[in-house]
Parts: C-alpha cells; structure tokens; sequence
C-alpha cells in the first residue's frame, strides 16, 4: 500500500513539473518585453527583466525535481536530524520520503503561484498574489514543525 501511495505521490509532483512549464510556454506569447522579476514586501514590482525570465522558475522547479528524486532513491545521502540505526531507520527514510514528497508540492505551488502573479501583474499593476507569500512560507515552517515532531517521536 505505500508504494501506491508514494509512486501516486510521484506521479503527481511529476505532473506538477508538466504543469508548469505547459503554463509558463502557454502564456509566454502574450507577455511583454519587460516583466517584474522581483517583488518587495508589499507586494509591488521593484525589478524588471527580459520576459526570458519567465523560465528561470521551472527551471528550478525541474532541478528540485531531479535533486529530490535523487535524495529518495539514496535516502542514506539525507541530512537526518537524528543519528540513523539500525532500530529507527526504516521509520526515519518512511518519515525522509513522504516529507521528501511533500515538500516539493509545497514549493511548486510556491513557484506557480509566484508565476501566476508575475504573468499577471505584467498586465495589470493592481493585482494580488491568489495566496499570499506569508501564507506559503508558513505552510513550509508548520510541515519542518510536524516533521521535526514525527522524527523526535519516532527517535
């Protein structure tokens, strides 16, 4: 059972790497020359850039891709924040991959969603970001808190 579950789990993040870049090829057509490349914190554009930019994101979503997969398929090459034995490893590489996993949803959505925003405010300077950065950052901090949680517990 928890091979379905991880291989669906890696069909997904998978999808997810589609997903972007058929997005980023999608609307890349229709961006202007210069795009905001970087935000301040009120969210207003205070760099720009070739809308070549416009790659770097799945770019990086791709390298996470294959950085992960990698650090899944050699758990033993992880940082673990416990020492690794002979009683706690299978828990801790069950604990190290479903983490693994789910980290990456996190940070493509964050991707996406700084795309999205990106695409759009090159059109229209009024709008917001559909998930504020504060709320993605936060749902990486609660996941390293529950992980942390689940590594101590399972010592």
């Amino acid at each position: 059972m928890e091979n379905i579950i991880f291989t669906a789990f890696d069909i997904f993040n998978f999808g997810l790497v589609v997903f972007f870049w058929w997005f980023t090829l999608k609307h890349y057509k229709t961006l202007p020359k210069r795009i905001p490349v970087h935000f301040d914190f009120d969210g207003k554009a205070d760099n720009f850039g070739n809308k070549a930019f416009s790659f770097l994101t799945p770019i990086l979503g791709t390298a996470f891709y294959f950085m992960f997969v990698y650090t899944l398929r050699h758990p033993e090459t992880a940082n673990f924040p416990v020492e690794i034995t002979d009683q706690n490893k299978d828990a801790q590489f069950l604990i190290m991959e479903v983490f693994i996993r789910w980290l990456f949803v996190l940070i493509m959505f964050i991707f996406m969603n700084s795309q999205d925003y990106m695409f759009r405010y090159s059109f229209d300077e009024n709008v917001k970001p559909r998930v504020p950065l504060s709320t993605a950052i936060l749902s990486v901090i609660g996941s390293l808190i529950v992980v942390f949680i689940f590594v101590a517990i399972f010592k």
